[in-house]
């Protein structure tokens, strides 16, 4: 199976993490004693979830976007080739980060 052929249903998106950046003067640690990233990329989304009326509720995420989530959240897809992607809900996506905006001339 290959994470390209996967397509999140319902309120779900597929995510894979990414390490935070390293900071000057941080202390390392070995892996074995790191805590897994809690903030990711979102590489494919789903069409959103019905409400009780049958209307589709969009999801408030698109791909590409960087979010966290607990540490615990979603469900675990392992590929050999691809490495470790997770399956979360939106609702269990914390949030969004956004870059701040670092244009001088606006």
């Amino acid at each position: 199976m290959s994470v390209k052929n996967l397509r999140p249903l319902g309120n779900r998106a597929l995510v894979k993490r990414t390490e935070p950046k390293e900071k000057k003067g941080a202390i390392l640690l070995p892996d074995s004693a790191r805590e897994k990233p809690k903030q990711g990329r979102v590489l494919a989304v789903g069409p959103g979830k019905h409400d009780e009326q049958g209307n589709l509720e969009p999801m408030q995420i698109k791909v590409g976007d960087e979010v966290l989530f607990s540490s615990y959240a979603g469900s675990q897809v392992k590929t050999e080739e691809e490495g470790e992607y997770l399956i979360l809900t939106q609702d269990e996506i914390l949030g969004v980060v956004t870059v701040p905006h670092t244009c001088s001339h606006c």
